[in-house]
């Protein structure tokens, strides 16, 4: 028999015992090869889970249901928990595989470890695949169903434009104030907003009273009762109406108003509208500020809007003196701007 010595710092091999070829000695005394192909520590877990989506709103059954974008973390998070015997191995990655949006299709790239044997860890990498498939939330339910609204908000402007509704609409966007409403229906002098819940519809309201002067009431119907239960169900409504003062128009106060703001000319311009309305007197170029409990206490007249304006062409300015001021007063001359297309109209005729 052949004595093969060992040096320093080598290591004996040994034979696996199910290929032959040499390897380190481990408890297993097979390969890295041979005990993947023996044992698979994804068994067990789901290669195929269905996971839904509502069309209606855009949202993924958690439940409850959330909004998550497509490769997003919200949505990793969304299918790892739908995913069955995971929690009996670690998982160490995770990764998105792209596939079509149209395929209906969602793709994870799996990384995990397992104790198998005697302390021996095997690491493995397998894809799951998602289904999407349609289903509809109970708040898109809700929506095409009747009366199954809550509380509802009026929003009221009685005025001839729109342009109030349409700035509106744009905060309500900004803020997601409209996130949950049920319905829109358009009405001749404003919105009607439904809400499946009254602090859904109270929250509208506080919205609209932090970013306009509105004059909001209050009121509910007694839908059922149930005397046996002491049970009561309601239905609120929230009538909320928006000045009919918009920016460049003219408004005449009235002689309390004037009063109770030193003596200002009644006769004023409005610059800007938000939760206050700004004015300002083109004679003095005083400002003031007027609430919205003084709005609607005294209630300034609308005398001319932006469809009454008329375009002018500025001739000549004379600055004063003193051009550090934040609001002038200036001298121009203008003219309208009908006299100088007739005049231009007038001398190349001539020619």
């Amino acid at each position: 028999m052949e004595v093969v010595e060992l040096k320093d710092g080598d290591q004996a091999r040994i034979l696996c015992c199910n290929c032959g070829i040499k390897i380190q000695p481990n408890q297993l005394n097979m390969c890295l090869g041979c005990v993947k192909s023996k044992v698979d520590i994804s068994l067990g877990i789901s290669k195929q889970v269905t996971i839904f989506y509502c069309r209606g709103c855009g949202r993924y059954q958690k439940p409850p249901w959330i909004t998550a974008a497509l490769e997003s973390v919200e949505l990793m998070a969304l299918c790892l928990k739908k995913i069955r015997g995971l929690n009996k191995v670690k998982l160490v990655d995770a990764s998105w595989i792209w596939t079509e949006p149209h395929s209906r299709r969602l793709k994870v790239k799996l990384k995990i470890q397992k104790e198998v044997f005697n302390n021996a860890i095997i690491e493995q990498t397998f894809v799951v695949e998602f289904i999407v498939g349609n289903q509809q939330c109970p708040d898109c339910q809700k929506s095409y169903t009747e009366h199954t609204w809550e509380s509802v908000v009026q929003v009221r402007q009685k005025v001839r434009h729109k342009r109030t509704f349409l700035w509106l609409e744009q905060l309500l966007i900004k803020h997601n104030v409209c996130e949950k409403v049920i319905n829109i229906r358009d009405q001749p002098d404003g919105l009607d907003f439904y809400f499946p819940s009254k602090s859904l519809g109270q929250h509208m309201v506080n919205f609209l009273e932090s970013v306009i002067p509105v004059r909001s009431k209050f009121s509910k119907k007694l839908i059922t009762q149930d005397d046996r239960s002491n049970t009561y169900r309601y239905k609120y409504t929230w009538c909320s109406e928006i000045p009919p003062v918009c920016k460049d128009d003219l408004v005449v106060l009235n002689k309390r108003m004037c009063a109770s703001m030193g003596g200002i000319s009644p006769l004023l311009l409005c610059i800007k509208v938000s939760n206050l309305i700004m004015l300002i007197d083109p004679n003095t170029m005083q400002r003031v500020q007027v609430s919205a409990k003084a709005f609607w206490r005294d209630a300034p007249i609308v005398v001319c809007g932006r469809k009454q304006l008329r375009n002018f062409v500025v001739c000549d300015i004379e600055t004063p003196s003193d051009p550090e001021e934040k609001v002038l007063i200036i001298d121009r001359r203008h003219c309208s701007l009908s006299n100088i297309l007739m005049t231009t109209v007038d001398v190349s005729s001539l020619k």
